[in-house]
């Protein structure tokens, strides 16, 4: 990743680390890290960069969100991830959920359902220098078979329950973390565990609201 220059942001980034996902109880050192060094403003539109690391979500355009910093943090440490793992992400958006999987991942496969953001989202991080993922357009409630199976699968989008195409493309031990429930509210992240064969541990964690996602397996545009 390109780290060259001055960061303007850089002090209140830390201080958002410390206050809003430490403060709350987020441990992973690993995470902690990815979070303090990760540009969120270079994701958001220029207008919103003053907010960029306010305690909520900000729009990208689409409908969609960049998530509030904590939930971010907050469901990568629930993936569990040690450092060196093939972690699928549904839902790219701007891109900022990727780059921070990117400094724990070795390799990072994101899906994007609308042309404009996935584009969006490839310039922000080619131009940042994040170079260990992979970005397309398409269904990401069919996931992305070819590079399966996965250590860690996210979706920053609420479905009404987890696809089944993403459960197969786990790993044996692998996680998942998404958001389900209703189409606005009534919605909380769970994580699903893949067992030996066909066994999965499915577990509700935080209460929480999400854009829907679209798809085959989400909801319709």
């Amino acid at each position: 990743m390109n780290t060259q220059g001055q960061d303007p942001y850089q002090e209140v980034r830390l201080a958002m680390v410390e206050k809003q996902i430490k403060a709350r109880g987020v441990k992973n050192p690993l995470v902690l890290k990815a979070m303090q060094e990760v540009p969120r403003h270079e994701f958001v539109p220029e207008s919103d960069r003053k907010q960029a690391y306010a305690d909520r979500p900000l729009s990208i355009g689409r409908g969609q969100t960049i998530s509030q910093p904590y939930i971010v943090a907050y469901m990568t440490e629930r993936l569990r991830l040690c450092g060196g793992e093939n972690v699928l992400e549904i839902g790219t958006g701007c891109g900022y959920q990727a780059a921070v999987l990117s400094l724990i991942a070795k390799t990072v496969y994101s899906i994007e359902v609308f042309p404009e953001l996935a584009e969006q989202a490839q310039k922000n991080l080619r131009r940042l220098g994040y170079d260990n993922i992979e970005v397309t357009c398409g269904d990401g409630t069919l996931g992305w078979p070819e590079h399966a199976p996965y250590d860690g699968i996210i979706a920053t989008a609420s479905g009404p329950d987890v696809p089944e195409p993403l459960k197969e493309q786990l790993r044996t031990g692998g996680r998942l973390v998404m958001p389900v429930g209703e189409y606005r509210f009534g919605q909380y992240i769970v994580r699903v565990t893949r067992g030996s064969g066909d066994n999965f541990h499915k577990e509700r964690l935080l209460d929480v609201a999400f854009v829907p996602l679209i798809g085959e397996y989400g909801w319709p545009e």
